[in-house]
C-alpha cells in the first residue's frame, strides 16, 4: 500500500523502517537489507544528529534535525536501523529526550515534551497524531484507531501506519493492540510491548542503566499482563 509516497518495495513487513519519498531527494535512500535498513546518502547537505543510549528495552537510535526528533529505534528489535557515515554523533542534541525518556522508564513521566519532525503520507500523520492521543496506561484496537481518524473500513492500514511509525515509544504504536486485547506485530518485538504496557500500567519497574540516570534497579516481576483491562474512550 501507499507505493507511490514511499521509497522502496510495497506492502513491508510491520517492522521495516520506511521512509516517505520526499526525504530521498534532501537526505537518504531507503534500501532495505537481510537484518537492517540501510540508509545511503543520497545529497550533500547538513547532517543528521544522532546518538545512541541504552535502555531497559535495549539500545535505542535516536535521529533528529534542527526542528524535531525525527526517528526512535529499537536496535536490538527486529529491523535495527543502520547508521550512515553522513549523519554526525552528536549525544548533546538530544539531552532533553533522553532525560525524558529516563523519567519515563522510571515511571515518573506519562507524557512526553519533545518537539517532533515527522514524515509520511497524509494518512500515515493522521494514525501518527491519533496514537499520540491514547493516554498513558491505556489502549486501542487498530479498528478504533480507524474509527477515531474517520476511515471505520481502514483497520488494516491503520496497522500498516503503526508498524512505520518512525518513532518509537514517543509515539505510542506499542498501545495498539488486537480486537480482542492481545497483542499483535511490533517492530520491537512484542516482549518489549508486553514490557511497556506494564510499566504504563503500574505492573512494573524496570531497571535503568547506570548510563541514562540513577543505578539499575531491580525490575518487579510480573506476570503476563492483561493489556485490554484498560481501553482509551
Amino acid at each position: 500500500m501507499y507505493s507511490s509516497d514511499l521509497a522502496g518495495p510495497t506492502d513491508p513487513p510491520y517492522s521495516q523502517v520506511r521512509f516517505p519519498r520526499e526525504w530521498v531527494p534532501r537526505v537518504w535512500q531507503a534500501v532495505t537489507m537481510t537484518n537492517h535498513t540501510e540508509l545511503a546518502p543520497t545529497t550533500s547537505i547538513d547532517a543528521l544528529r544522532y546518538t545512541t543510549i541504552d535502555s531497559p528495552i535495549g539500545e535505542l537510535l535516536l535521529l533528529g534535525e534542527d526542528r524535531g526528533l525525527s526517528g526512535l529505534y529499537m536496535q536490538d528489535g527486529r529491523k535495527p536501523a543502520r547508521i550512515v557515515n553522513d549523519w554526525e554523533r552528536d549525544a548533546s542534541a538530544f539531552a532533553s529526550t533522553i532525560a525524558q525518556l529516563d523519567e519515563y522508564f522510571d515511571g515518573r513521566r506519562a507524557t512526553f515534551d519533545v518537539p517532533l519532525e515527522l514524515r509520511g503520507t497524509p494518512f500515515e500523520q493522521r494514525v501518527w497524531r491519533a496514537l499520540q492521543d491514547i493516554p498513558y496506561g491505556e489502549t486501542a484496537s487498530y479498528g478504533e484507531v480507524a474509527q477515531r481518524i474517520g476511515a471505520p473500513s481502514a483497520a488494516r492500514a491503520v496497522g500498516l501506519a503503526n508498524g512505520r511509525n518512525p518513532i518509537a515509544v514517543i509515539v505510542p504504536c506499542h498501545r495498539v493492540i488486537g480486537a480482542n486485547g492481545t497483542l499483535t506485530g511490533y517492530g520491537g518485538g512484542l516482549e518489549r510491548k508486553q514490557l511497556l504496557l506494564e510499566l504504563e500500567q503500574g505492573q512494573l519497574c524496570m531497571p535503568i542503566p547506570g548510563d541514562m540516570g540513577e543505578p539499575p534497579r531491580t525490575p518487579l516481576r510480573s506476570g503476563t499482563a492483561s493489556v485490554a483491562k484498560r481501553r482509551s474512550r
